[in-house]
């Protein structure tokens, strides 16, 4: 199925005149310099095509014939068509050993040997003459000792060919190439490796191998058979083993290696996956998607929240009616040792896709501060997850995971949940009185997991709202309010502590409620009698009485999981309400010692 879509998905492009998508035999190359010659072979110029600032420099796009894999011992018998890299065009090596410079003499030769042997039309070509004119007559020297060419010697396996003076474009763009490419297509056609392509469904020519696509530092392919291997079923041999016919194979491909080009829009870094998405045909959903699950982009830091914004106004409005059955593609890719692997892949309508991502964020919405407008892309619950809040550290497998369950509409991975309540806990010292390791983030989060997992197992436990809940008698969630009110008393009763009782003892009263409550019911003594108004301790008591009139008569001596996470929603929920006068009035509550936290 994936094959297919991204067959279907080259189709879409080719018939899109604007695309500028490869047409067979041909691939979109760059090709950071241009060696220029007249038509005589002399050396004339090296043309650097890159662009940009500082180090950084992109190397310009040209349509050249597709490169052929390398692989096996004697891979560098293999040569591009009039163009590759330095090793081969200019017999400079990778590196200083002997043995780089043994194997770029290898290349060069095998490329001289190349040229010499290309016949007809292509062989007699102007361009073809005066590049061999230019080894003939020794112009490898000029080319060496330009000044740019240094700048060659620095690119890893920098990619180089040839253009004649007054030209635009480079050889392997020449018409008398594309008609050499077309022909050397045809003769394969009619070599008799013939067999029932998987895609198309039709009798046709075979792949014996397929293109490597280009993904994070890395060249895999994403499909590939051990040469040889002992386990060859029916003695089928490579590619043979999973037929698809050159067409198919180039137009999947091409169709994989432009979703993954680095000026791709259709492309995203979710965790240690790379992800690509499509759609059938072209859809306004497919342009705003990355909005949902990346970073915002610093010149547009809004981007999520207005990909939010309408995604719900096209529902308000029907805009999406549309588009609404138009099929959805989302492809999860990571560099293996061998190959491409596939983490995860899912299939549905634009109308699916979009319902589901509309319940992830009503089930992320949680009480917020009026400053805060939110975060809503799994960017950023990815850092919550973190050790030190890094994307790099986040548990292998647990974004694809994350995005499965977000587009299926499932629920979220249990991982997830474990990974926030350890680094809640983890991270229960803050660096400043405005950090708190529960952040709304983290909170909404939890709701999230809790809330998916009550609808497809349901018990008798209440879902989390999405504000403060007085009639949640979880014994985790009340603790945490009991908590996040104990905390509350001891700040109004010393404004401007740099460190509270969160700091010291919130992972034992999330896990070990027995251990750390009554401990913390004693000091609250002491808080309360340095209070000097009674009305604030008036309002401090009938608080904790309300909160511990849903406790159980005795304190629960551990908390599982899913009650930390509660006891961290109660918290949050519990501290979100001392910042509203509309939960102030609900529990009767004067206004607060600490003027700073009253605003």
């Amino acid at each position: 199925m994936i094959l297919q879509a991204l067959y279907d998905y080259y189709q879409r492009k080719v018939s899109d005149p604007d695309s500028g998508i490869a047409r067979e035999g041909f691939e979109l190359k760059a090709i950071p310099f241009l060696i220029v010659i007249d038509q005589e072979g002399t050396f004339i110029d090296l043309e650097d095509t890159r662009s940009g600032e500082g180090k950084i420099k992109a190397a310009r796009p040209f349509m050249i014939p597709r490169s052929k894999g390398r692989s096996g011992s004697k891979s560098y018998e293999t040569v591009q068509l009039l163009w590759d890299h330095i090793g081969y065009v200019a017999c400079v090596p990778r590196g200083g050993e002997a043995k780089d410079l043994e194997l770029a003499k290898l290349q060069h030769a095998v490329w001289l040997q190349s040229l010499d042997s290309l016949s007809g039309r292509l062989g007699e070509s102007a361009s073809v003459l005066a590049i061999r004119q230019f080894y003939k007559k020794n112009q490898l020297e000029n080319l060496t000792a330009h000044p740019l060419f240094e700048g060659a010697r620095k690119i890893p396996g920098c990619n180089i060919t040839f253009r004649l003076v007054g030209a635009e474009s480079p050889v392997p763009c020449d018409v008398a190439v594309a008609d050499a490419v077309r022909l050397e297509t045809m003769a394969f056609a009619d070599s008799g490796n013939e067999g029932t392509c998987l895609i198309t469904g039709e009798r046709a020519p075979i792949a014996r191998t397929h293109t490597q696509t280009p993904i994070s530092k890395d060249s895999k392919c994403l499909v590939s058979f051990q040469r040889n291997a002992g386990y060859d079923s029916y003695g089928k041999d490579q590619a043979a083993n999973a037929p698809v016919s050159t067409a198919a194979e180039f137009a999947y491909t091409t169709a994989l290696g432009l979703l993954l080009a680095k000026d791709s829009q259709n492309k995203m870094r979710v965790g240690d996956a790379t992800t690509v998405f499509w759609s059938q045909k072209r859809s306004e959903f497919e342009d705003f998607f990355a909005s949902f699950f990346t970073l915002p982009k610093k010149d547009n830091p809004d981007d999520e929240i207005l990909a939010v914004r309408s995604l719900y106004e096209s529902f308000r409005t029907g805009s999406m009616q549309s588009e609404s059955d138009t099929p959805f593609f989302v492809l999860g890719l990571a560099p293996n040792s061998a190959r491409i692997s596939v983490r995860f892949w899912h299939q549905g309508t634009i109308k699916e896709c979009a319902t589901h991502l509309q319940m992830h964020f009503n089930d992320l919405e949680i009480v917020r501060g009026a400053n805060d407008h939110g975060r809503y892309s799994l960017f950023w619950i990815l850092v919550e997850t973190a050790n030190e809040g890094k994307i790099d550290n986040v548990q292998p497998n647990l974004a694809g995971a994350i995005v499965r369950a977000i587009l299926d509409g499932h629920s979220y991975p249990a991982q997830l949940l474990h990974q926030v309540v350890r680094r809640i806990r983890a991270e229960q010292v803050r660096r400043s009185r405005a950090d708190t390791n529960v952040s709304r983030t983290r909170a909404a989060i939890l709701k999230a997991c809790l809330n998916r997992f009550q609808r497809t197992h349901p018990s008798k436990e209440k879902e989390i709202t999405v504000a403060l809940d007085l009639d949640n008698n979880n014994p985790g969630y009340r603790l945490g309010r009991l908590f996040a009110a104990l905390e509350k008393i001891q700040e109004d009763a010393s404004p401007g502590l740099n460190a509270t009782i969160r700091d010291r003892f919130y992972g034992a009263a999330s896990a070990s409620p027995v251990t750390a409550f009554p401990q913390l019911l004693k000091l609250k003594n002491h808080h309360l009698k340095k209070m000097d108004n009674p009305r604030f301790v008036g309002a401090h008591e009938k608080r904790l009485t309300e909160i511990m009139s849903g406790l159980p008569t005795s304190m629960p001596a551990h908390l599982k999981m899913d009650d930390q996470a509660r006891f961290a929603i109660g918290y949050y929920h519990q501290r979100q309400a001392f910042f509203t006068k509309a939960a102030s009035v609900d529990q009767n509550s004067e206004p607060s010692n600490n003027t700073n936290e009253s605003k």
